[in-house]
């Protein structure tokens, strides 16, 4: 990590660190003793850092000394320990470059950024690969599932529309837990190309499909504010499972959002009212995304977009069967164990694209 950068991030850290000490004293936070307790553990890990930064300074000080003797000063005694020195103020430097690092990087893994925080909504869609893509939405629901269940995260299947065949055109999951959430799964958005012999293939050649998966961090209505007379309300019976009670009430949402033309569908509930509550919060979601995309681009900060069209040429993620390996294409990794990745066993690849992120 380059100084300037280090400096930087060590300055973040002073802000939060002061913004913290102010917010732990106040009675509202004192009388909630779990967001007390978040706060306690947060301050003291910013009081470490806070605490080596300053001796950073103090280290890079001395360092300018020394340089300073070295560079004008004719004694050649002086110049000798002003040398040892020297090394000795560098290798504190780098010392607590690597502490400072550590702690900052531990600390953005526990307490993360607000969105990192968040619960979130997962869509999945099927792409290129018709009916073989619908099954692999299917496999991906699978894999997704069994992460959630080791993470203690629970979830509920807003909506889904069933493929030709098998599998699923798409599906929409509303997840929730303590943990930060959206911090983990911010990665998997993008498009999961897969390679292998689907099971209608008579000559055994390998087919390769893709679908898209978006990662949304869920709103409160007082972070996205929507005017319900932008929004145009559409009921329908639901066609999906439930029973005969489906087929005869017309519970099934589907809501547009007039200014940004995004259309969100809801009918795994019997009640319309709870259907419509459900694809609020999807819709709410949606627009935050679009808002924060917006922002982004403005401030000319280069970002890939969340979700493409499904093209199998536009990737991050490929699963070869035939090689038993998944590939993340943005960090050059590949895992040689595809079962258990299906399993969801896919934390470590999680954790690599962490790690790159933050260097």
């Amino acid at each position: 990590m380059k100084k300037t950068s280090l400096i930087q991030k060590l300055e973040v850290s002073k802000k939060e660190f002061l913004e913290t000490s102010k917010l732990i004293i106040q009675p509202n936070i004192i009388s909630d003793q779990k967001k007390y307790r978040i706060l306690l553990k947060k301050y003291l890990t910013l009081e470490k850092i806070v605490f080596l930064y300053e001796e950073y300074k103090k280290q890079l000080v001395s360092l300018k000394e020394v340089d300073f003797i070295l560079k004008n000063d004719s004694d050649t005694e002086m110049k000798e320990l002003a040398n040892t020195e020297k090394y000795k103020i560098l290798e504190n430097l780098s010392s607590i470059e690597k502490k400072s690092y550590n702690l900052i990087f531990s600390s953005k893994e526990e307490y993360g950024t607000e969105d990192d925080r968040k619960a979130v909504i997962v869509e999945l869609r099927s792409g290129t690969g018709g009916d073989e893509a619908c099954l692999f939405v299917e496999d991906i629901l699978r894999m997704y599932t069994m992460y959630f269940k080791k993470s203690g995260w629970k979830y509920k299947i807003i909506h889904a529309q069933k493929g030709g065949i098998k599998g699923y055109k798409e599906i929409i999951l509303d997840l929730n837990g303590e943990q930060g959430i959206y911090g983990n799964l911010k990665f998997e958005s993008g498009v999961h190309r897969v390679q292998r012999i689907p099971k209608t293939e008579s000559q055994g050649r390998v087919h390769t499909s893709a679908i898209t998966v978006a990662v949304l961090p869920k709103v409160k209505d007082i972070e996205v504010n929507i005017n319900l007379s932008d929004i145009k309300k559409d009921t329908f019976r639901s066609s999906g499972s439930g029973g005969q009670h489906v087929n005869k009430t017309e519970s099934a949402v589907r809501l547009t959002h007039i200014p940004s033309k995004i259309t969100v569908e809801c009918q795994e509930e019997r009640s319309q009212h709870k259907n419509f509550e459900k694809a609020i919060s999807v819709l709410r979601s949606r627009i935050y995304q679009n808002e924060k995309e917006k922002r982004l681009r403005k401030i000319s900060i280069k970002r890939k977009s969340l979700v493409s069209t499904g093209d199998r040429s536009i990737k991050i993620r490929t699963y070869n069967y035939p090689k038993n390996r998944v590939t993340d294409h943005r960090i050059h990794k590949s895992i040689y164990n595809l079962a258990g990745f299906m399993n969801g066993n896919i934390q470590e690849m999680i954790n690599l694209l962490k790690l790159f992120e933050n260097k």
